[in-house]
């Protein structure tokens, strides 16, 4: 009877300390039936001949980790390498990722016990008229030195501490993806301020081409003007065709300059500050291929998602503490020591002493804040639940609306350079036709304005082109896995593929 006594006093101990109350957490599925399209994805996007060729929608395909350089624009991973190492957003993902992770690590200091050192010296004068001298040799005036060690453990037998650090780890988790989540926006950004530049270098040279061919015309209605041949209203008429494509330069080379300075500040510089880079939209290139990762991948891939979820287990963990925190308080504490009036005596038995102190403490009542608490707590888990799934409707949706996006600008492409190529052609026979007087100058001036909207749009289009692939590549997660210097390596995530 008394080994099971003995035996017992050691297993119920043990048996607490496997014990963790709350809900332990289990990443959350992909979303079952969830999907992009009603209807099943063409093979391939629309073609443009050289402006713009077809695409290849690629179902599970994989995402290089570096995806930007598939535009084949060496200037364009010069910018996105100096944008990582410059960026101050970059910085401070960073540092909260660092913060957290020591957090986390703090709080695991937690399972291991407490061990201090305390020493003091003091000179002591008893007041002999009122009281007996204390000291052990009754001296009036005495010396005492005291030297302790502490040793202090608590018993983390309902998982407080457990549950505390998986909430801290879970942080960390999140910021970690937050991390990934800044170095994607941050590359995605940079890319599509290129093309912006790039399409609106674009506009300004036809809006200059458009100034040319305009003076052209307008000699050469004036010099009809001065012999005769045309009257003065198709004078006035070119001139204000003239001046208005003059008026439109300057809006251009505005949000050219505005654009210049939005990318500068994405790559950590200042507005004085050179890129020495310059993108035009003949550099940039179509990927061939359009990766579409399935659904059940996605919400691994993509890293607001996989924050979310971190959130989500956070919350998850917090639960189990508010609850930790209305169950019974377990600690020991023992403490060694000497306190001898002279240092020579510090080990002397006599001058020694010791306690070994087991403590238990329950909360009794506390106007039931505990138990709000705990409401409280799973009031947030369910709130981090629905917009955990919040975040997966909305990625879907992104994933969707680009998908959306790539088909139809591709067709506009298509449209578009044809429109320009048809339009460049009428414009060609009617310069010419009036150089032999076959028309009026109207109809030139009709066919330099079809033109003119043609070769605008066109170039608009192409840009379009080039960003939806951009985003494309953002929506489905970048491909941050691949790459050899991100925080998560392909052989931790070999559940995503």
């Amino acid at each position: 009877m008394i080994t099971f006594q003995r035996s017992s006093s050691l297993l119920i101990p043990l048996l607490l300390a496997s014990c963790a109350v709350g809900p332990n957490f289990t990443q959350p599925a992909a979303p079952a039936g969830a999907g992009y399209t009603q209807a099943p994805l063409p093979s391939r996007t629309a073609a443009a001949g050289a402006d713009g060729p077809a695409q290849d929608f690629v179902a599970g395909g994989d995402i290089p980790g570096q995806w930007w350089t598939l535009f084949q624009s060496p200037q364009l991973n010069q910018l996105i390498d100096r944008a990582f190492r410059r960026s101050p957003t970059i910085d401070a993902a960073h540092a909260a990722l660092t913060s957290a992770r020591e957090d986390m690590l703090a709080q695991e200091g937690a399972f291991f016990p407490s061990i201090g050192l305390d020493a003091s010296g003091s000179r002591n004068g008893t007041p002999t008229a009122s009281l007996a001298p204390v000291a052990a040799n009754n001296q009036r005036i005495y010396s005492l030195y005291t030297g302790e060690l502490t040793v202090s453990y608590s018993l983390d037998a309902f998982g407080l501490n457990r549950r505390t650090v998986e909430s801290a780890a879970a942080q960390a988790e999140n910021q970690r993806f937050e991390l990934e989540a800044a170095y994607l926006t941050l590359s995605s950004n940079v890319v599509l301020a290129a093309i912006d530049e790039a399409a609106l270098r674009g506009q300004l040279a036809a809006q200059e081409e458009m100034i040319k061919a305009d003076t052209e015309l307008a000699d050469i209605v004036r010099r009809e003007y001065t012999l005769g041949e045309a009257a003065q209203a198709d004078l006035l008429q070119q001139q204000a065709v003239l001046a208005q494509a003059q008026a439109a330069l300057p809006p251009l080379e505005k949000q050219r300059a505005l654009q210049r300075d939005a990318l500068t500040a994405l790559v950590g510089g200042f507005p004085n500050e050179d890129l020495a880079v310059h993108f035009d939209l003949a550099d940039l290139h179509l990927p061939d291929n359009l990766p579409v990762s399935l659904p059940s991948r996605l919400v691994e891939q993509r890293p607001d998602i996989r924050a979310a979820a971190a959130t989500l287990h956070t919350a998850s963990a917090q639960v189990g503490v508010a609850i930790a925190n209305r169950l019974p308080q377990i600690s020991l504490s023992a403490a060694l020591g000497t306190s001898p009036n002279a240092l020579a005596n510090a080990f002397t038995p006599y001058n020694q002493f010791f306690n070994v102190v087991g403590k238990v403490a329950q909360p009794i009542f506390q106007g039931g804040a505990l138990l709000h608490r705990q409401r409280a707590a799973q009031a947030v888990y369910e709130q981090a639940g629905a917009q955990y799934r919040l975040t997966v409707i909305n990625a879907f949706q992104n994933v969707a609306d680009v998908l959306q996006s790539v088909q139809a600008d591709a067709k506009t492409l298509e449209a578009s350079v044809a429109a320009e190529q048809a339009a460049w052609r009428s414009l060609d026979i009617a310069r010419r036709k009036l150089q032999t007087g076959e028309i009026a100058y109207l109809s030139v001036l009709t066919a330099q304005q079809s033109y003119e909207t043609a070769h605008v749009a066109a170039i608009q289009a192409r840009a379009a082109r080039l960003a939806d692939t951009a985003t494309l590549f953002q929506a489905v997660g970048g491909g941050w896995w691949n790459r050899s210097d991100a925080l998560v390596s392909s052989a931790a995530l070999k559940e995503v593929h």
